[in-house]
């Protein structure tokens, strides 16, 4: 039996390392290129329905025209793994990275592949201060990583296919129990609980990564919304988002302060908003999509920790 490994990253800048080490080589490679932690998702990874929902989305969203064939193309090489015995995932510890993992799982079940997967998965390193990408691990600790990989097993899988599940569902709620679920997903609950904090709190209306940025204005001088971009890279906890990702939030965040060519400072609602003196879920209208539920569907409800539906868009 063939003993060559399939390994599936979390873009370019980690395939291209990953080959510059040797570790693999390039037709042993598949790329993820999607964001599935933003933007709305149907189960059926990779399926006609997905692609068209993501391109929608994409352009609407990002105005970003989405190349389908670039997606089934690299998607392809899941049609035929005969050669390959084994498949290795490099994902990272933020929410970012889990969403496109539980969905890379969910996917080679959907296309009836079950061999043996293993996982690479970056975060806290030995003897360095913060969480570490996996792009960001010099070439020894970053063998080190693949050299320990953690082997998957059933349960995991089928953690990994729930959460997928449920997040592509309405009620993401039924997340709460899998964030306490043993597993080998190291971070997995820290990720799950930064998602349910993605949907506005029931006090202000903004999420805990807008109340952060929002401070990052409040604490600091800013310049201009490049300049929150780069804060916001480096303090926002288990999120991952890229700078597109930061910018279109920071952009639905703009009646929160005044800008000038030269500073950004919060204004009156911004501050009212830090107290949690208004609630701004209306005005904002932020009308994003976390797979299957909308942000303009639910609060996040601090005191009963659970996703409570908005008002006007309650059964």
């Amino acid at each position: 039996m063939s003993s060559k490994i399939l390994h599936i990253t979390n873009g370019d800048v980690l395939t291209d390392y990953i080959i510059k080490l040797n570790i693999a080589k390039d037709e042993n490679i598949i790329t993820w290129q999607e964001t599935l932690c933003v933007g709305p998702t149907t189960k059926e990874v990779a399926s006609e329905e997905f692609l068209e929902i993501r391109k929608t989305f994409f352009q609407s969203f990002y105005d970003i025209t989405l190349s389908k064939e670039e997606i089934t193309t690299e998607l392809e090489k899941l049609n035929d793994i005969s050669d390959f015995s084994e498949i290795v995932l490099w994902f990272e510890y933020d929410l970012f990275c889990h969403i496109n993992m539980v969905a890379v799982i969910s996917l080679l079940e959907q296309k009836g592949i079950y061999l043996p997967i293993s996982l690479v998965c970056s975060g806290r390193v030995e003897g360095e201060k913060g969480l570490k990408a996996l792009g960001e691990l010099n070439p020894k600790q970053l063998k080190s990583h693949y050299d320990n990989c953690i082997k998957l097993n059933l349960d995991d899988i089928a953690l990994a296919k729930q959460v997928w599940g449920i997040y592509c569902d309405n009620d993401h709620n039924l997340l709460f129990p899998l964030i306490t679920r043993p597993s080998s997903f190291k971070y997995m609950s820290n990720c799950l609980k930064a998602h349910i904090k993605r949907f506005p709190d029931v006090r202000s209306g903004i999420s805990t990564l807008e109340y952060s940025i929002l401070k990052l204005v409040k604490d600091n001088n800013v310049t201009s919304r490049h300049h929150l971009v780069g804060y916001a890279l480096h303090y926002q906890g288990y999120y991952g988002y890229g700078n597109l990702q930061l910018a279109r939030v920071i952009d639905v965040l703009a009646l929160f302060f005044t800008e000038t060519e030269t500073s950004l400072i919060l204004n009156r609602k911004g501050h009212l908003a830090l107290e949690h003196q208004h609630n701004y879920q209306a005005e904002m209208n932020n009308t994003i999509h976390f797979g299957g539920a909308s942000a303009l569907d639910y609060k996040f409800d601090k005191q009963q920790n659970k996703l409570i539906k908005t008002i006007l868009n309650a059964n």
